[in-house]
């Protein structure tokens, strides 16, 4: 056997792309099994009120309706959803039930389930469903919240917790500073707005008392455990099956309150029920992220030598606590001194409960939010001193002879941390040559062809992997049909492609030779998943350790079958041969043969799972610069170049990484320049559709790039892997709001806010030009 087709490190077309293409798909929507109920979630139309009654006479008289699901269906049942990851002292008062009990507290809030015989009648059942609400005050805003004047947990306080975290001496690096401002700042709520919405297949067998659930992504092995446990079954009773995914960014596959109605809605009736969110209940149900305001303060050197940040940060989490708990503002925390060399950082962070939507994860949680503040107040800074904004950041990152660099303990569920490895200046000075903003100083700040013309970047480091370990299997058929399988779930990565690339490098065979499986609980016994940048750092790297399982295997029953030593034995190419005259002793093709002849032996040997743990995580790096230019009429934003420089270690696929990296950067530039959740002051959200809600499409940003650098592999893993899907969205909101204002230089506004459309262009050049007109 011979390799015959480019393995690791090749940029291979994705496997997967072909049956997408070819329209074979199979999602959610796809799924059609036989005598299938279909589900509506009614959901409340205030964002806080006291429940008075819950009619569903009228839906039940429907022909076709089946069941109209409440609380008192379920409280037999059902519990608060807990949290997953992310465990901060507090917020386990705030968690949510599957369905709204005596309260709502968001527009949106799951208060029944109509379960109906076709979808359209479940639509009209909702419709009928009479649900009699006493309208109270709703809380929308930060400030507003920390005062506790309406509370949306009347026996509890909207600040759902708080405390501190730093390092170094903070006050007597203030005290001693030549240069100190304080700037405030805020970021918009936003979120990730997949592609397919939100959806599930679940069938209950009341024979065998078996429950399956189709749909279920990111981690599947928890899901089925928590609602294996809220269903009162055993674990292995119920089964998580992963279907094609068209979009995560980390907001999908998480537990939400469907994820418990639909599968007890299919064990009521004794058959399979099927859910699929509308885009109206995906913006208003789906979690949301972003929102927090950060009051930070920077001391320094007269050179711009950053000597310590004070930061006080409050986000606001919405009505409750979502499955990913305190993740978004406790990374904004760790985050905030970025890749500096800072020694002295002090932060206070603040989470608010409000009358909207819950918060949770989004692609670069808390890290976009960070490098927007840091990054709008070092180029601040630099122009108080008169320096150039590149030169502040290269004399403070954190430099390659420092490795690993010990950040401390900046995360109250995590413990001390260190970037693993990186070459943070390198990466700097590559983005700043290549997109030659030297040649382009001439224009910063000028109106060339009637706009306003800015050059804005963005210093990043991003952890990835890390948490519980990752388990992989392989079972061999024959040399061309192998199977691998991964607990690492997918929602589009490419882990089909890049997975059979790490495998097929090791064990000497073409890459589509290999079937990748993932996510499924029916494939394995155990898993975690994907999140976190975990798909190759960690998933990858159990593939690695298989394949040294697998070869290891057969080395040892080479060593048994000729006598010769492990050491004076080689495999090479699917085969175990002696060293010196290259004599094959065993080979994956005889074992096959002889499995196939029934040798239990030899099907033994094509067996082998393995595992892979890393507690600590690696750490991604780069360098982010943006050109901008505004229409001096209209104010509108044209993004003339985006540029990423990323260090994400070893790199399986560049194909798959470049595609990453420009998704991400796109992604950052919708959440700067268009999204954004807007509600009224009762709690009403008021940009319910696509025609509210703007997102990029293919055109709007076409000059988006993207360098990896292979300077600094991680050495935490053996693929010297990093992550490599969240960095570039983290930083584009500080490298654009940076060119925004490098544009606007000659009117003096101060950018500290995102979004940054052409209206708030407007307004910001209107109020620097309020106190001239005074």
């Amino acid at each position: 056997m011979s390799a015959v087709e480019p393995s690791s490190g090749s940029a291979v077309e994705r496997f997967e792309d072909e049956r997408f293409l070819r329209g074979e798909g199979c999602f959610v929507g796809d799924l059609e099994l036989p005598n299938l109920c279909h589900a509506v979630v009614v959901r409340s139309p205030l964002a806080s009120g006291r429940i008075v009654a819950i009619d569903a006479s009228a839906a039940l008289a429907l022909p076709g309706v089946v069941r109209v699901i409440t609380h008192d269906d379920v409280a037999g049942l059902a519990t608060p959803i807990p949290i997953r990851v992310g465990t901060i002292a507090g917020l386990e008062h705030y968690l949510q039930w599957p369905l709204a009990r005596e309260r709502v507290r968001y527009v949106g809030e799951p208060i029944a389930v109509v379960i109906a015989t076709d979808p359209y009648l479940a639509e009209d059942g909702a419709d009928l469903v009479a649900v009699e609400l006493d309208s109270d005050d709703a809380v929308v805003d930060i400030a507003d919240a920390l005062t506790d004047r309406v509370r949306v947990h009347r026996d509890r306080s909207n600040l759902a917790t708080s405390y501190a975290v730093g390092r170094g001496d903070v006050d007597r690096a203030f005290a001693a500073a030549a240069y100190t401002r304080k700037e405030r700042f805020r970021c918009h709520r936003h979120s990730s707005v997949p592609l397919e919405t939100r959806g599930l297949v679940a069938r209950w067998d009341a024979a065998s008392e078996r429950l399956q659930v189709w749909g279920a992504t990111k981690v599947p092995f928890y899901n089925r455990r928590l609602l294996a446990q809220m269903l009162q079954l055993d674990e292995r009773q119920v089964d998580l099956i992963e279907v094609d995914v068209g979009g995560s960014f980390g907001a999908r596959g998480e537990f939400y309150p469907e994820d418990f109605l639909v599968p007890f809605a299919a064990k009521l009736v004794g058959g399979a029920v099927k859910w699929i969110e509308d885009r109206r209940e995906n913006l208003i149900a789906m979690n949301h992220s972003r929102e927090m305001e950060c009051e930070l303060e920077i001391a320094a050197d007269r050179d711009g030598r950053i000597l310590a940040l004070r930061a006080a940060l409050v986000a606001d989490i919405g009505a409750y606590v979502r499955t990913t708990g305190g993740i978004v503002p406790a990374k904004a925390a760790m985050f905030l001194p970025g890749p500096y060399d800072i020694a002295s950082y002090a932060c206070e962070v603040r989470a608010v409960v409000t009358h909207k939507t819950p918060s949770g994860t989004f692609r670069g949680p808390g890290r976009y939010e960070s490098n927007f503040f840091r990054e709008r107040l070092i180029d601040m800074m630099a122009a108080d001193l008169g320096l150039d904004p590149a030169e502040v950041r290269l004399r403070n990152l954190v430099r390659p002879e420092q490795m690993p660099y010990a950040i401390g303990s900046l995360v109250p569920y995590e413990g001390a941390t260190e970037y693993d490895s990186g070459d943070y200046p390198f990466a700097c000075r590559h983005a700043l040559e290549q997109f030659d903003v030297a040649a382009l100083a001439p224009l910063r700040g000028e109106l060339v062809d009637g706009k306003w013309q800015g050059i804005g970047m963005a210093c990043f480091v991003d952890s990835s992997g890390g948490g519980p370990p990752e388990y992989a299997r392989l079972e061999i058929d024959a040399p061309q049909r192998i199977r691998l399988f991964t607990g690492a779930s997918s929602s589009g990565q490419g882990h089909e492609t890049s997975f059979a690339q790490i495998l097929a490098q090791a064990l000497g065979v073409a890459p589509h030779a290999i079937e990748v499986v993932h996510g499924s609980t029916t494939a394995l016994p155990r898993g975690t998943g994907t999140y976190h940048g975990r798909g190759m750092v960690m998933g990858g790297s159990a593939v690695s350790r298989l394949a040294d399982t697998f070869i290891a295997q057969l080395v040892a029953e080479a060593e048994r079958r000729s006598g010769v030593p492990a050491a004076g034995l080689a495999y090479r190419a699917g085969a175990v041969s002696r060293r010196g005259d290259g004599t094959a002793i065993v080979s994956i093709e005889s074992l096959c043969d002889a499995a196939g002849l029934g040798d239990e032996g030899a099907r033994k040997l094509l067996r082998a799972e393995a595992e892979f743990a890393q507690p600590v995580a690696t750490f991604e790096y780069g360098t982010q610069i943006a050109h901008v230019a505004i229409d001096a009429e209209t104010f509108a934003i044209e993004v003339v170049r985006l540029l990423t420089v990323e260090d994400c270690g070893h790199v399986v696929n560049p194909l798959i990484v470049h595609g990453q990296v420009i998704g991400a950067s796109v992604q950052g530039l919708g959440g700067t320049l268009l999204e954004q959740f807007v509600y009224d002051d009762s709690g009403q959200m008021l940009c319910g559709t696509f025609a509210d809600y703007l997102l990029p499409t293919s055109t709007d940003f076409p000059n988006v790039e993207a360098i990896s650098v292979d300077r600094a592999p991680s050495p935490l893993n053996p693929l010297g892997a990093k992550g490599v899907g969240e960095g570039a969205t983290g930083a584009v909101g500080g490298a654009v709001a940076n060119a925004i204002a490098d544009a606007l230089r000659s009117f003096g506004v101060r950018v500290c806010a995102l979004p940054l459309t052409p209206s708030k262009i407007a307004e910001l050049i209107d109020e620097a030009a309020a106190p001239q007109r005074r």
